[in-house]
């Protein structure tokens, strides 16, 4: 792995001061950064076959370079055929150079690699975060097609510093998110 990736790089040299000019900031210290990045599964399938768990877990470390955690049920539920503390998602967080490397191949190699792809809805959370659904694991490069046994989606969440969507969606299209058209609310 490099010391610094070039999206870090990038960020320091010209979205800090591309944000300033945009926003009026009067220091740097007032551009919104990227806190991390947060990939999770949900997979309610696990509860009838266990293996689907260590299979999403082998995957999403394979996928981001960092160890993936399996996350538990909080309460039972009958109708779910749900124990509490049973798995039923898993889980990474990237920080530092680790999410500006995902974050380079997530908008280089696997976004371009979705079918008819036009670009990622614009709409944040009303703080300045974005997730983002992705339908397939296949899409990325690490992941080995002829070793799949089930399709399984992820939502992968941009936290910024950000104190409005507006900053938050700019901040991520200067790192080159490909997001759909352009609105202003």
């Amino acid at each position: 792995m490099a010391s610094t990736t070039s999206l870090k790089a990038d960020y320091k040299e010209r979205i800090v001061a591309s944000l300033m000019k945009e926003f009026n900031y009067s220091t740097p210290m007032q551009v919104p950064v990227l806190e991390k990045i947060v990939i999770n599964q949900g997979l309610g399938i696990a509860v009838a076959d266990k293996k689907i768990i260590e299979t999403a877990i082998n995957e999403l470390t394979t996928i981001t370079g960092q160890k993936a955690v399996a996350t538990v049920s909080k309460k039972d539920i009958s109708n779910f055929k749900l124990r509490k503390k049973m798995p039923i998602g898993v889980r990474v967080t990237l920080r530092h150079n680790n999410m500006y490397e995902f974050l380079e191949r997530l908008v280089r190699v696997a976004l371009p690699r979705i079918r008819d792809f036009k670009g990622i809805e614009s709409k944040l959370d009303g703080r300045g975060n974005y997730t983002l659904g992705i339908q397939e694991q296949i899409i990325f490069p690490e992941i080995n097609i002829d070793n799949i046994t089930k399709i399984l989606g992820m939502n992968i969440t941009f936290v910024t510093s950000a104190k409005t969507d507006e900053e938050g969606y700019a901040l991520l299209k200067e790192f080159g998110l490909p997001f759909k058209n352009i609105k202003k609310d």
